[in-house]
């Protein structure tokens, strides 16, 4: 049993972490103790930000800037020739050769290419060396956009001591989320029963570290690791626990193994989630439930859902499958005056905050505060594309002009800072720029006085940002926000919404001129099939909603683009693409999408080729992630790599579960089609969330639609058992 001394450890505010100290005394049976002093895991409760930029900044004024790319030999040379530098008295090796991350496309793995660590993508050389030579594996992921990943990088994996301690004792791989969602679920979990396990408590973020044993078992792991004792006012640091976790692996590898084989196990029951509740029956009021839920959890005064009035500063993400649940209901019922107030009131509280970007349009990923006011300035592909769908409905629903607005700035900014070449749409751009958070889109009075260099401009400016008072980040700078919508402000100025957007137009240019010249955040460039998915539904409900035929026209190209660019001859999806090829067989999720997508522009355009398409994707996915013994969908196909498990997510989070998409895509395409096998397997992959839908509704807001619109198209299952209940696992077909 796993034996911790537990602590919290006070850091300065900058860290923005939670600090989970863990004692580890000695070796005991089927624990593992660290020899002497304190191991601390610094939890990155935000998760998110930045990336050193490898691109020199756009020259010249533009309203179209040029997005930074990163750009790497693809020389691969291992062992790699080093250069020191010193960085805060640390000697450090930058390699003047790179490392087999060279021959990888992700631009967060082209980051790290060049540090002395030796690393390995994860794949088999990587998993077979570490068997081979009975060494330990430490697993570090991450993604581009996410700032304590790079500041990991920055000083632990650049640090040459850190360097050569983890080349001659552990095989090193390193994995972007994004690209391997799979890896990364599997030892996020492990993560979480390892703190439940050992007592240590926290959660889990990014950059997640994790060591396994030869075999790929987790047995220990944290988040953001300082990469010395001390740095950070931590009193451990990644050096230091690299030597002791060695120490326990020369010394008593049987009891880490039994550790790793208690964590796995654990993991693969989470991950295998609960069986369905046979006696679960279909029922009307699934909606109803969810919003139950969601009103618990609504912030009356600012919009938005979890929140807690013992903390009020807890950080709030726009959680669009909470949003979508909101207008389904309003679909059904436009008079339901509780359900329109928790949707307004967080669209407008949304679109007025700094999370939205008041001069290019698009929504960061989340705010730090209850208020929607400063953002973690990351901006995520799929946050924007199921926006647009969510304020277009909105739109629709309200004819609110803010709401159009906001559609409209946030597919030009897609358009301008997002789209690659083929057509389709890149991932991310990070939240930091010349080492900073947020640099690129803070402003000092200083500066804003200087541009707005006349009184009405800068009274024109106060009126719309507020600017003038107390700055609002760091008591430094300002992120532009609205005091009020645009709609109110122009009333109070006594003139047209029209005729005020015309005046403010000049001076949001003229700030967005300067700001382009700026050296910009990195962008993520690779584009992936979920992602895109999504903003094919975005576009095409923007289309639809706001009777506005460029924005079809924008997602058949991006239909386009992912079907040529990431579907094989053969009709498999690929999750994204390499130098020449796609790479990366598509999981459920990637399917799910961008099926949804295409059905999205059948629903817009009424076009057979749509519906044709997602029907081919659709046998795909059947054929390859189906689980015949609990119903719903696996994330990852049938012919995938062996992995230490394989799991069903059925919650609808940042991206919506693979699951709830599929279900509402069998109902679609059963009906259309004429297949009602297929609504038969929307009906089994409903029930397969049946145990969490009746724990937890809010978790699953996407499949309460599901449940009813399956009700809608086959009313005569309301109220009925599950006719054949699932198999055990590992029982015959009949």
């Amino acid at each position: 049993m796993f034996r911790f001394i537990v602590s919290e450890i006070p850091v300065s505010s900058e860290v923005r972490t939670r600090v989970v100290c863990s004692a580890l005394w000695s070796i005991v049976v089927g624990s593992i103790i660290l020899a002497g002093g304190c191991n601390p895991q610094a939890v990155n409760q935000a998760s998110p930000d930045d990336a050193p930029s490898q691109a020199e900044p756009s020259e010249g004024a533009s309203l179209d800037p040029q997005p930074r790319e990163v750009n790497f030999s693809e020389t691969n040379a291992t062992p790699a020739t080093t250069q020191e530098t010193e960085n805060g008295g640390k000697t450090q090796k930058e390699r003047t050769e790179p490392n087999r991350l060279a021959k990888e496309t992700s631009p967060y793995l082209l980051l790290h290419a060049h540090n002395p660590v030796d690393w390995y993508p994860w794949g088999p050389e990587a998993l077979e060396k570490a068997k081979r030579e009975g060494k330990l594996i430490f697993l570090s992921v991450g993604y581009s956009s996410c700032h304590w990943c790079h500041v990991m990088e920055r000083e632990a994996f650049s640090d040459e001591e850190i360097a050569k301690l983890l080349n001659q004792s552990f095989v090193c791989i390193k994995v972007d989320r994004e690209e391997r969602p799979d890896v990364d679920q599997i030892y996020m979990t492990s993560l979480y029963v390892f703190n439940e396990l050992s007592g240590a408590g926290g959660g889990g973020g990014w950059p997640l570290s994790m060591f396994l044993t030869p075999e790929a078992k987790p047995f220990f792991g944290g988040t953001y690791l300082p990469a010395r004792d001390g740095d950070r006012g931590v009193q451990t640091g990644f050096l230091t626990l690299l030597k002791r976790i060695q120490a326990v692996w020369l010394e008593s590898p049987t009891s880490l193994r039994n550790d790793a084989d208690r964590v796995t196990e654990v993991t693969q029951l989470q991950l295998a989630g609960n069986r369905p509740n046979p006696l679960f029956r279909l029922e009307k009021a699934a909606i109803a439930d969810g919003l139950e839920a969601l009103a618990e959890q609504f912030d009356p005064e600012h919009g938005g859902f979890g929140f807690n009035p013992s903390e009020s500063q807890r950080p709030k993400f726009p959680e669009p499958s909470n949003l979508i649940l909101l207008l389904e209901q309003l679909r059904k019922n436009e008079a339901d005056t509780k359900t329109r107030e928790m949707l307004t009131q967080t669209l407008d509280h949304l679109y007025q905050g700094g999370i939205y970007d008041q001069l290019a349009g698009g929504f960061h990923r989340y705010s730090v505060d209850r208020f929607w006011h400063i953002p973690h300035f990351e901006k995520m592909l799929y946050d924007n594309a199921q926006l647009i769908s969510v304020f277009a409905q909105a739109y629709q629903l309200t004819n609110n002009p803010d709401y159009r607005r906001v559609v409209e700035e946030t597919v030009q900014f897609l358009e301008t800072e997002m789209t690659d070449a083929c057509g389709a749409y890149w991932s991310a751009l990070d939240a930091d720029s010349e080492g900073e958070e947020g640099k690129f889109y803070r402003w000092s009075e200083t500066e804003l006085r200087s541009l707005l260099n006349s009184d009405e401009a800068w009274a024109t400016a106060a009126a719309i940002w507020d600017v003038g008072g107390e700055p609002n980040f760091e008591e430094k700078d300002y992120v532009l926000l609205l005091s009020r919508s645009q709609s109110e402000t122009a009333e109070q100025q006594g003139v047209e919404l029209e005729a005020w957007l015309n005046k403010i137009q000049p001076i949001k240019e003229k700030l967005l001129e300067v700001r382009n010249q700026r050296e910009r955040p990195l962008t993520d460039t690779k584009f992936l099939a979920s992602w895109n998915g999504l903003a094919i539904r975005g576009l095409a409900d923007a289309s639809r909603c706001l009777q506005e035929p460029r924005f079809q026209v924008l997602a058949e190209r991006v239909a386009n683009a992912v079907l040529d660019q990431l579907v094989d001859e053969e009709g498999r999806l690929y999750r994204t693409q390499g130098k020449d090829e796609p790479v990366l067989r598509a999981y459920v999720d990637d399917y799910a999408n961008l099926i949804d997508g295409l059905i999205a522009l059948h629903e817009c355009t009424g076009d057979e080729v749509w519906l044709e398409k997602a029907s081919n994707l659709m046998e795909r996915q059947v054929d390859l992630f189906l689980d015949e013994t609990g119903g719903g969908f696996y994330f990852t196909s049938d012919d995938h790599e062996s992995l230490l498990a394989r799991a069903k997510n059925p919650v609808d989070n940042v991206v919506p579960s693979g699951n709830s998409i599929s279900a509402l895509n069998l109902i679609y395409l059963g009906e259309k089609m004429d297949r009602p096998e297929w609504l038969d397997l929307a009906e089994t992959t409903i029930r397969s969330a049946s145990t969490l839908r009746q724990q937890s509704p809010s978790a699953v807001p996407r499949m309460l639609i599901a449940s009813e619109r399956y009700l809608e198209v086959r009313p005569e299952r309301t109220g009925q058992p599950l006719e054949v209940e699932p198999k055990e696992p590992g029982s015959p077909n009949p």
